[in-house]
């Protein structure tokens, strides 16, 4: 990945952090934006090398395409995009307002459309066509199993997995693959505080890391690996294999 060009969204916390710290270790320029300054100027302050970090709310259409602009404009191009930006608000269903579906909605799923739109025009011509990229999203095993109060966010992560096979077929003239990856449970903080019982109900073992989300982006960004498309990788540690009955 040695000077590939990426741009991470939602990358100051969490699996976005390890995203953006597992390209800049294999030598990777990369950008991310994020709303939380904060966090995002503690990564910068611990990563190995310089990365471009720009203050931005995904779900703002203008904000996120004013970002992807600036990109180009510094970059010449984007090789790498990976839609992880997101937000969780579960409630009850009847306590929900349409307003917190649409907030949902507008901050996961349609950052999505608006970053590979903006990649699709930039490289809408016959050399643009030919070079190398990668779009991956970060969905949810959600996508597949949900629990009370949960619509705007399984919503949101379903919508992600069918973009995907959408847009890998819109991009199948051009160079580049579209994939997702629906991580599990993923700990970000607090791992050594987890007890025993909750890594056994992981066929793997374990509960999840963003270093382990982390790795499985940078697999599907190799160069090498562009026969894997329009796929949504399961990375849960088996849990969604697994068959649960009542005593």
């Amino acid at each position: 990945m040695d000077g590939k060009r990426v741009f991470v969204t939602g990358g100051a916390k969490g699996i976005g952090a390890a995203i953006v710290t597992a390209f800049c270790n294999v030598g990777a320029r990369v950008a991310f934006c994020d709303t939380d300054e904060k966090a995002a100027l503690r990564l910068c302050d611990l990563l190995p090398t310089f990365v471009q970090f720009f203050q931005t709310d995904a779900s703002d259409p203008e904000a996120l395409q004013k970002v992807f602009n600036k990109l180009i404009n510094m970059w010449g191009d984007v090789d790498v995009i990976v839609n992880n930006v997101g937000i969780s608000e579960f409630t009850p269903l009847v306590d929900t307002s349409i307003e917190q579906f649409d907030k949902i909605l507008s901050t996961n799923l349609r950052p999505v459309f608006i970053t590979s739109r903006a990649l699709a025009i930039h490289r809408n011509n016959e050399e643009g066509k030919q070079r190398y990229g990668r779009i991956i999203n970060i969905a949810s095993s959600r996508y597949l199993q949900s629990e009370p109060g949960s619509e705007g966010y399984a919503a949101s992560k379903g919508g992600i997995v069918s973009l995907t096979h959408a847009l890998a077929l819109s991009f199948s003239d051009y160079n580049i693959t579209v994939n997702c990856i629906s991580p599990g449970w993923i700990q970000n903080e607090n791992y050594q505080l987890l007890k025993r019982s909750d890594h056994k109900q992981h066929p793997s073992g374990r509960v999840g890391q963003p270093s382990d989300i982390a790795n499985a982006c940078l697999f599907l960004a190799a160069p090498e690996n562009d026969f894997i498309n329009g796929q949504n990788i399961v990375v849960d540690g088996g849990m969604t294999k697994k068959m649960i009955y009542n005593e």
